[in-house]
């Protein structure tokens, strides 16, 4: 065992979304930087998350195909003919997974980053402790240390039919059903990507509400969708009792006070996610902590001088998105560049599903919950002339307005390609522009975006069209 010690000017421990990005901005204003790694480069998302999105995007092209027969008949395309490999999307999928490596290898050697593979703990007197793969010890240290190790399953449920997250989205056996437990962005993608497996999707939701964390009407049209799809879901339920047969399993389900049982290949745990922070030596330095997450004020700040907390760790957003953003605010922070703060309230929330859901600010219920006075306006997408894109679109746009100071407080999509719609939202939010502003400029025809204009006109009974 050999032991060395390296000073930086910034430590920062884990390498994800959050940890990457902060890399790259400390080298880029100057400073020494050392990125500690345990597992691979990119976390989490960018060596699975990232990876699905792209398998999801292909289901998609797929099922345009197959949605729209006539089209291909007039191409001279039997649809017959059109069948998905899912062996190749997965083959492919690792592909780009190594190109997304590469290109950060190559951004991480540009900015003279030192990686550094191993295990870390923190110490006292601004130290990390990096236990290496060969039980060489490398001690770093720093008068600025960012924890960004990110999250891990919270393995609520054990047995080899119950999977997690980071297990289902690694899990390319073709099964016959699939019980997801859970209703949230992440249970809706994975059903519908069994769905298009082949599988028997059943979706288990303890909550009154399916998807939760939407807008009721979204959350509504989504399950009437799922629903019209095949997709069984029930509601103010919750698994009960597990009983093992052969090498699948049956669950008691308790649907209020009311029993009745599945059985199926795997169980999908969709909700068990929590910060990834054990043997870190959080208890040692005396870094605060509550409810399993880090304390940290506005700057990232942990109660600790000089220790700092991003991304999943922290309780703001699970997204990675975010998680960069906050890499590279905290770091501008240390510095003393001045950042503008994030508001959490203006983050694009998207679910990569068939249609797409895209949504951002207050939901009615929470608008009014807060004590608006709100003019909500909900315009489906097939009610004016949008034929041209395709004659079967589903879905809709619904805006919400303060009607005394015409804020604009939320904005909730459901649709094709409504994910590349609410980044105009979001920077429309953040430029503080009201109805005045929206109603007064122009939108191209034909396009998808000329449903933000509608929808406010309606909100206003300004509208043209409808």
């Amino acid at each position: 065992m050999v032991k060395k010690s390296m000073n930086f000017d910034l430590i920062i421990l884990g390498s994800g979304s959050a940890g990457y990005a902060a890399s790259i901005r400390s080298a880029q204003l100057g400073m020494k930087t050392a990125l500690i790694e345990k597992e691979f480069i990119g976390g989490f998302y960018f060596n699975y998350g990232y990876i699905f999105k792209y398998v999801l995007n292909k289901i998609k092209i797929f099922k345009l195909f197959k949605e729209n027969q006539d089209f291909l008949l007039g191409l001279g395309i039997n649809d017959n003919k059109i069948n998905i490999d899912f062996s190749k999307i997965f083959t492919d999928s690792k592909n780009l997974s190594k190109k997304i490596k590469k290109n950060m290898f190559f951004s991480i050697k540009k900015h003279k980053i030192n990686i550094i593979h191993g295990d870390a703990k923190l110490k006292k007197g601004k130290k990390v402790e990096v236990i290496k793969s060969n039980n060489d010890i490398l001690e770093c240290s720093s008068s600025n240390i960012i924890i960004a190790t990110g999250s891990k399953p919270d393995n609520l449920y054990n047995g080899d039919n119950f999977f997690n997250y980071k297990e289902a989205i690694q899990f390319k056996k073709k099964l016959k059903e699939i019980v997801i437990i859970g209703s949230n962005s992440i249970a809706i993608e994975f059903s519908f990507f069994y769905h298009y497996m082949g599988t028997k999707v059943f979706i288990i939701e303890n909550n009154n509400n399916f998807f939760p964390d939407g807008d009721h009407e979204i959350s509504n049209y989504l399950r009437s969708f799922l629903k019209k799809m095949g997709v069984e879901i029930y509601t103010s339920s919750f698994v009960e009792k597990t009983i093992k047969k052969n090498d699948r399993i049956i669950i008691q389900i308790n649907n209020k006070n009311k029993k009745f049982y599945i059985e199926t290949d795997i169980v999908f745990y969709s909700n068990g996610i929590i910060p990834n922070i054990d043997s870190i030596g959080l208890e040692d330095i005396g870094i605060q902590v509550e409810d399993k997450f880090i304390v940290v004020n506005d700057n990232y700040q942990t109660n600790i001088p000089g220790y700092y907390a991003i991304g999943n760790v922290i309780k703001r957003s699970f997204l990675s998105s975010v998680a960069s953003k906050e890499g590279i605010n905290c770091v501008e922070n240390i510095v003393g560049v001045d950042s503008q703060k994030i508001d959490y309230n203006n983050i694009p929330k998207c679910v990569h599903s068939f249609p797409e859901i895209a949504y951002i600010g207050y939901s009615e219920k929470e608008s009014k919950k807060r004590g608006y006075q709100v003019k909500i306006s909900k315009v489906p997408f097939n009610s004016i002339n949008n034929f041209f894109f395709n004659e079967k679109i589903d879905g809709f746009i619904k805006v919400i307005f303060d009607s005394k100071y015409d804020e604009w407080l939320g904005c909730h999509m459901i649709g094709e390609n409504v994910i590349n719609l609410i980044t105009s939202v979001m920077i429309a939010r953040k430029l503080e522009a009201t109805a005045y502003e929206i109603l007064n400029g122009i939108y191209p025809y034909p396009s998808l975006s000329e449903f933000i204009l509608e929808s406010v006109s309606i909100a206003y009974k300004k509208s043209i069209y409808l």
